[in-house]
Formats: structure tokens, C-alpha cells, sequence
């Protein structure tokens, strides 16, 4: 009895270090399970810490984004429509937009930029760019009416204003020497051309780049590039220019002294923006130069004295007043053909000759740069250009050699801060 006694122990004993042992074990493989998901779990961590934010956002629902270009002849309306826009949508579009900018006179050339939502696909937002410095943007923007639902007109409204385009903007210096012209510097020095017509710009008031230029002349520039989604765009304002001409070094540099008082100065805070411009038209279409001696025009087979400038240019190149005034002669002129008169003030009166036809007329005021006609050859002429004239006090005079005062200098409280902030510029350009 007690040898059964003492199995029957032995086996309750045995059984109870097998559960033991099974309990060990199950332990061990929950401890090893266990420590393997939290490893998994902190590598996954690990791994998502090291994907890009680029990566991160790629993954995560993006609106949906439309550019439609505008062909020559395309309506607003035809190219919404190609957009999925309905007829109804569009013509809001328009009615909101009207205020701003009339999108049925959209150019060609330009483009209409549509979002959509990301989840909805509904129409979001429609910018147009209207030039090179501003945008229309019309948002539809959910109404705050408690009252309004979704499929109610209510349920919405649309916004448009006109914002300036966000350009990313890198500063750029160039540089060329002159063997035949500026613009031919330009092309081989792999310029911008856009950008060196605005640096003839910023200097359009004192040098005549087809009169005074001379092979060995050289120019360095300073400027603003323009970029859009890290593309190149278009030249930005010239920043600092430097021209040496036959041994004579120009400058300007661009500065805001105040809002009335912005533009183009040169080194000692005088502004360059002079009363008269150097020439009525592009300066690369000037042919010939002042002359006081007689000129022989072999067409007609007469010899005429020839105090003026001649600008050779297309038929319909526009010519512009070289400076403020009124118009005072419109009309047909003898061998002036068609002409302009424009008094400036009571010492200088400008003419402009042979004209296709006018863009003024006259009585009427104009500004500087404003284009009061085209380029023609009426009257005694051999072919299309501009005859120029400048008259002081009632005297032909040469207005190429015409030295005229510079504009409103830097007031002397804020020239501390100009030739501050130019002195970089000057160092950019080895001035």
C-alpha cells in the first residue's frame, strides 16, 4: 500500500515539472515573440524616420493640377470646356473674374493654370498670369451659411484678385565686350537678350547704343533671374550696370529712395532719368547720325541739309515721345510726310517725321516712352524710317551732343544709406 502510495507521488511530482517546464517554455517563445515584434516595430520606426519628407507627402492624396495652353484664337469658354468645366461653372468663373481681369480677352501664348480637389475633384482654383508681374487667381471658397448644403448655390462663392507672381529670384552678373554691337556681345557671351534690352533700358537716358558705341567698349550687369518651379522664367530688374565707352565708364544702380523717388542713379546719387530719352525707337534700328553738311538723297537728285537723325526700322515700329508734353502739330507736312510736334516746355520742341500714322493726335498730353505713332516713309523719303528732330529756342540742334541736367538726385538724409547699399554692387562690378 504504501509502495502504491509513494508512485502515485512520484508520478503527481513528475507531472507537475512537466508543467513546469511546458510553462518555461511557453514563456520563452512569448519572450521571444514578444522582443521580435518590438524589434520589427522599432526598425519600421527607424525606416519611416529615414524616408525623405518628399517621399512622405508623395504618398499622402494630392490635388489635382491642369495646365491648359491658350492657342491663338482659343475663347475662355472652348478651353474650360476642354478642361471638364461646365458651361454653368465657367460662366461664374468669368462673372467673379470680371471685376479684375476680362478673361475673354485672355492671350495667346499665356496659359490657365486649374486645381481640383484632392478628394472631390471639384473645381478650386483658376490663375491666369496677365503679364510678367501679375496674376489673377479666382478660388471658390466654401460659403460660411449654416444654412447652405452642398448642392444649394449658397453652398459656395468665388474670390478673385490679382496677386504679384511669386518668382524665386537669383542674383546674376554678365559681362561682353563690344566687336560689332552690345547685342551681338550678348548672344555670344549666352545672355539673356531680354535681359540686355533692359539693361539698354536702365541706360536709355544717357548712352545711344547704335550712335556712341565702339568696338573695345565693355559692359558688366547685375540682375535678377527669375524662376517658377525651379525653371529659369525671364530677367528680373537690373540691379547695378557698368558701361566703358571709348575710355569713359557710365553707371547706374537701381535704389528706392521712396516711393516717389525710384529708379536708376548713377555713383553719386544723381538720377540718370533725364528729361529727354537718347532715341525715339529701339537703338539697334539707328542708321545714321547728326550731320550739319549737306546729304545727298540720290533717289530725288537733290542735296538737303540734314539736321535730324535718321532711325531706319520696319513699317509699323512704334516710336515713342522722348519726353513729356503736348502734341502740337498732327498732320501731313510736305516732305516731312506724315508728322509729329510735341512741345516740351518753352525751350525744347521735338519733330518726328514720315510716319505711317498716328497713335495721337493733336492737343493731346503725353508722357515719356508713350508711342505717338509708327514708322513709315511718307513725304521725301526712300524708305521706311523716323526723321528726328530736337529745337531749342527755335534752333535745330543735335540731340545726340544735347547735354541735358540729370533728374532728382538722393536727398542728402538718405545718401548715407545709398552709397551703403551700392557699395556691393560697385565691388560686383570691379567699378
Amino acid at each position: 500500500m504504501d509502495k502504491i502510495k509513494h508512485c502515485a507521488s512520484f508520478e503527481a511530482k513528475e507531472q507537475n515539472l512537466k508543467k513546469t517546464i511546458y510553462l518555461i517554455i511557453l514563456i520563452l517563445i512569448l519572450a521571444i515573440g514578444a522582443f521580435c515584434i518590438l524589434k520589427h516595430n522599432a526598425l519600421t520606426l527607424e525606416a519611416n524616420q529615414n524616408i525623405p519628407e518628399t517621399a512622405k507627402i508623395a504618398d499622402e492624396p494630392r490635388d489635382r493640377y491642369e495646365l491648359v495652353e491658350i492657342a491663338d484664337g482659343s475663347t475662355f469658354g472652348e478651353l474650360m470646356s476642354q478642361a471638364g468645366i461646365s458651361p454653368g461653372l465657367a460662366n461664374e468663373i468669368y462673372e467673379a473674374a470680371l471685376a479684375e481681369c476680362d478673361l475673354a480677352k485672355i492671350k495667346a501664348g499665356h496659359s490657365l493654370e486649374l486645381t481640383f480637389d484632392k478628394i472631390s475633384d471639384e473645381f478650386k482654383e483658376l490663375v491666369y498670369k496677365m503679364d510678367s508681374e501679375d496674376e489673377l487667381a479666382v478660388n471658390c471658397k466654401s460659403n460660411s451659411n449654416e444654412n447652405a448644403t452642398g448642392t444649394d448655390e449658397s453652398a459656395y462663392f468665388f474670390e478673385a484678385k490679382v496677386r504679384p507672381i511669386n518668382y524665386e529670384v537669383k542674383i546674376a552678373a554678365k559681362e561682353g565686350e563690344v566687336k560689332t554691337s552690345m547685342y551681338e556681345a550678348a548672344l555670344e557671351n549666352n545672355i539673356d537678350e531680354r535681359a540686355i534690352i533692359e539693361l539698354a533700358n536702365a541706360f536709355q537716358w544717357t548712352i545711344d547704343f547704335a550712335m556712341d558705341p565702339r568696338v573695345g567698349d565693355k559692359f558688366k550687369f547685375i540682375y535678377e533671374e527669375r524662376y517658377l518651379n525651379g525653371e529659369y522664367q525671364m530677367p528680373g530688374k537690373i540691379l547695378a550696370g557698368q558701361y566703358i565707352n571709348d575710355g569713359k565708364t557710365y553707371q547706374v544702380y537701381y535704389f528706392e529712395e521712396n516711393e516717389n523717388n525710384i529708379g536708376y542713379f548713377d555713383e553719386n546719387g544723381n538720377s540718370v532719368q533725364k528729361i529727354f530719352l537718347k532715341a525715339p525707337v529701339a537703338f539697334k534700328y539707328i542708321s545714321s547720325g547728326f550731320t550739319t553738311g549737306a546729304r545727298y538723297i540720290e533717289a530725288f537728285n537733290i542735296y538737303t541739309g540734314h539736321r535730324a537723325v535718321d532711325y531706319a526700322a520696319p513699317y509699323g515700329t512704334p516710336i515713342r515721345a522722348v519726353g513729356d508734353g503736348t502734341v502740337i502739330f498732327a498732320a501731313y507736312n510736305g516732305s516731312y510726310g506724315n508728322m509729329i510736334s510735341i512741345r516740351h516746355n518753352g525751350a525744347y520742341t521735338t519733330n518726328y517725321g514720315h510716319m505711317s500714322r498716328f497713335a495721337v493726335k493733336k492737343g493731346a498730353k503725353v508722357k515719356q516712352g508713350d508711342v505717338i505713332g509708327y514708322i513709315g516713309s511718307t513725304g521725301l523719303s526712300t524708305g521706311p524710317h523716323l526723321h528726328y528732330e530736337m529745337v531749342k529756342n527755335n534752333v535745330k540742334i543735335n540731340p545726340l551732343k544735347e547735354v541735358l541736367p540729370p533728374g532728382e538726385a538722393i536727398k542728402e538724409e538718405n545718401q548715407a544709406r545709398f552709397f551703403a547699399e551700392i557699395k556691393k554692387r560697385q565691388e560686383e562690378l570691379g567699378a
